[in-house]
């Protein structure tokens, strides 16, 4: 019988990584401080072409990109003269569950089944806890989502205890947790007794997933634009999201937009300490699990985690929790679409980077789901 106190799971936690992967991270290892992050993209991953193919089999990708004219006009308004760039939208919502995590999940699933897996398991706040269920229903897996949802006095984050109930709707079982070290824990505790694949966030697969939308945003605007955005802005949490649009942009061979990323500015609350919890309104799309966040690899299940989005994004600015719940009003106000303010963060900065651009020029908000938790 293994011996699944604290310190003997995380001493182990490598070789369980390893096992719900059939990836040895140890592979890719140059030096302490090095990483081959590019190497392990491409030997793990799938080709562009065939991920396209497994995600619009389950209901994945093509997803609209859409103008927002009017509030285009509004940024002109307050913008000085000759500047204020149209703003569009990649409209993420559109995909099975709602939300660009199907993109990570439906290649996560389907990798899962391929190498012979019965369930997957997954750590989430929410969406991509339902993406994941609902492409493991699909492929006939089980599915455990585990979430950090509960303050010590047994509070709930509202959004994240919401979004437990799409994820059972979905046949998934919900796993739910107080904030801290407990998460980590427990979710390779599980891993390890039940034998599932390792459905994680930032795996090879579950970033290679979101390649194809970066991609896909390369063809339509050369298909429907007639040019190629200056500027696409991507919600920053982990890094995931961002990593995989810019790589799949640079695979359509688009190499000189500019990739920002937008988190929302949570400095001074930490993500892992119970007092903080409840102090953020929304569970994604902040710095609380962006930079600098991201710099301390020994956090997550990726080794150097920072390599990921660090080495693709041109600019990163922050937000406040006011600025991402006024431009979320904004959109539903003047152009009828109903997000969630995880995904209008990137919105809000572009709205403000908007002003600093010429007319002529286009911004594109990778709009990330139709609400909440991530």
């Amino acid at each position: 019988m293994s011996n699944n106190s604290y310190k003997a799971v995380m001493d182990r936690k490598n070789q369980i990584v390893q096992d719900s992967l059939k990836v040895n991270y140890e592979d890719f290892k140059i030096s302490d401080v090095a990483f081959d992050y590019e190497r392990m993209m491409e030997e793990t991953g799938y080709t562009i072409d065939e991920m396209i193919e497994i995600q619009s089999k389950l209901g994945v990708g093509n997803t609209p990109i859409v103008e927002l004219k009017n509030i285009s006009a509004l940024s002109r308004k307050y913008a000085p003269k000759g500047k204020g760039a149209r703003i569009f939208v990649k409209d993420e919502a559109a995909n099975a569950s709602g939300s660009f995590k199907d993109r990570r999940a439906a290649v996560s699933c389907y990798h899962a089944k391929k190498l012979g897996y019965t369930g997957v398991v997954t750590a989430t706040s929410g969406n991509y806890g339902a993406a994941v269920a609902s492409h493991a229903a699909k492929l006939g897996l089980k599915c455990i989502v585990v979430q950090e949802c509960f303050d010590s006095k047994g509070v709930g984050q509202p959004e994240i205890v919401e979004k437990a109930r799409k994820c059972e709707a979905l046949g998934a079982e919900v796993v739910q947790l107080t904030v801290g070290p407990e998460l980590f824990y427990k979710f390779l505790q599980i891993v390890e007794d039940t034998g599932y694949f390792n459905a994680s966030l930032y795996t090879p697969f579950g970033i290679a997933g979101v390649e194809t939308l970066g991609y896909e945003i390369v063809k339509q605007f050369d298909k429907e634009v007639g040019k190629q955005p200056d500027v696409v802005v991507a919600t920053n949490a982990g890094g995931g999201n961002l990593t995989g649009t810019a790589r799949g942009m640079r695979k359509a061979g688009n190499t000189t937009t500019k990739v920002v990323a937008a988190s929302v500015d949570l400095t001074g609350l930490h993500m892992a300490s119970d007092t903080d919890f409840n102090r953020k309104s929304f569970t994604t799309g902040h710095t609380g699990f962006g930079v600098p966040f991201t710099t301390g690899p020994d956090r997550s299940d990726v080794p150097r985690s920072a390599a990921r989005p660090l080495r693709y994004m041109d600019r990163y600015v922050t937000m406040s929790q006011g600025e991402v719940f006024y431009i979320t009003e904004m959109l539903a106000n003047l152009e009828g679409l109903e997000k969630g303010p995880a995904g209008n963060t990137s919105l809000a900065a572009a709205f403000a980077i908007a002003q600093e651009m010429d007319e002529d020029q286009i911004i594109l908000v990778q709009e990330t789901e139709y609400t909440g938790a991530g």
